[in-house]
């Protein structure tokens, strides 16, 4: 993989090769039936949707590291568990930027060596987390406005239980990211504070399933009210405002939430799931953002990620790289 130093300012993100992608784990709701069997994807579907998203970030001038694929680690696809990046909004040279890997549910533990070396090949520096920790990287913590939002809920084990109705059994999935896992975050992100929010929706279970922080500054948030715990609904409207926008319940099921932000000079972008309503575009374009819209839907219904799912951004690169 040859990877071309980033320009002055250059927006740099991960993209999985989904030459492989498939259920394997089946952790989330979208990934199975309603009687618990594995969906199957459409992999020549999920391909030239891949390859469409990636030709969108392109045309934005946002430089894509493709991780390499393995028949093993069918999850690549979705590089926004890998880790994050703390500084993502500041330019630097990308030898001083230090991505801190992920500690994934068992399921997709294996792609974090995929993560690191392609990271390393980039010329990125990479740190770990206490295994301790369960943490799913920037789908839980992320920038918003000033501050980082910390989503979390309860990790379970994942199994089948006997519920009333039919089929009579259910399968549990929980959550992906302790809330414990604040302490080791905090220093990382100094002097900018934390606010955590706790999700209440298992097929909502990262949170930039349910929020997504867009415009210049990050200053705009898209938020799934059914999807956050109502005491933490409050904290999150006195902090943006009029400047928070209420998902409706059909935006939300098409995770609008799940969309990329990239403000490139003057100029400020959206990149949101096909399908999203023409009212929710415009409350964006009201906003002074352009939305463009990409269809990933063999993504999201086979795998539970959509556009954000498939991008782990790695932040704006200054010049000499």
């Amino acid at each position: 993989m040859t990877v071309e130093e980033g320009l002055p300012g250059t927006r740099v993100v991960l993209m999985g090769d989904p030459s492989h992608f498939s259920v394997r784990g089946g952790a989330n709701p979208h990934t199975r039936t309603r009687w618990g069997t594995r969906r199957t994807v459409d992999r020549e579907l999920a391909i030239q949707q891949w390859k469409r998203l990636k030709a969108t970030l392109e045309d934005l001038g946002v430089e894509v590291i493709v991780v390499p694929p393995d028949p093993a680690q069918p999850g690549v696809v979705y590089p926004a568990n890998a880790g994050f990046q703390s500084l993502v909004d500041v330019p630097q040279p990308r030898a001083t930027k230090v991505f801190t890997l992920a500690n994934l549910l068992p399921t997709r533990a294996g792609e974090k060596v995929h993560y690191r070396a392609a990271l390393a090949e980039a010329g990125f520096r990479t740190r770990e987390i206490d295994e301790r920790y369960r943490f799913e990287g920037e789908a839980d913590f992320f920038p918003a406005g000033n501050l980082h939002l910390l989503t979390h809920g309860a990790i379970e084990r994942q199994r089948f239980v006997p519920a009333f109705g039919f089929p009579p059994w259910k399968r549990v999935y929980g959550f992906r990211t302790d809330a414990l896992v604040e302490e080791v975050l905090a220093p990382m992100i100094t002097p900018r504070d934390i606010l955590k929010v706790r999700l209440t929706l298992e097929a909502h279970y990262h949170g930039d399933t349910a929020l997504c922080a867009f415009g210049p500054g990050r200053r705009y948030l898209l938020a799934y009210r059914r999807g956050i715990d109502p005491g933490d609904w409050k904290p999150l409207e006195d902090r943006f405002g009029d400047d928070l926008i209420p998902l409706p319940e059909p935006d939300a099921q098409r995770y609008a939430a799940n969309s990329f932000t990239l403000t490139r000079g003057t100029e400020s972008f959206l990149v949101m799931p096909a399908g999203v309503s023409s009212e929710l575009l415009g409350r964006v374009q009201e906003r002074g953002v352009t939305p463009i819209t990409v269809d990933v839907s063999e993504f999201l219904k086979k795998g539970g990620g959509s556009v954000k799912c498939m991008i782990g951004d790695l932040g704006a690169i200054s010049g000499g790289g």
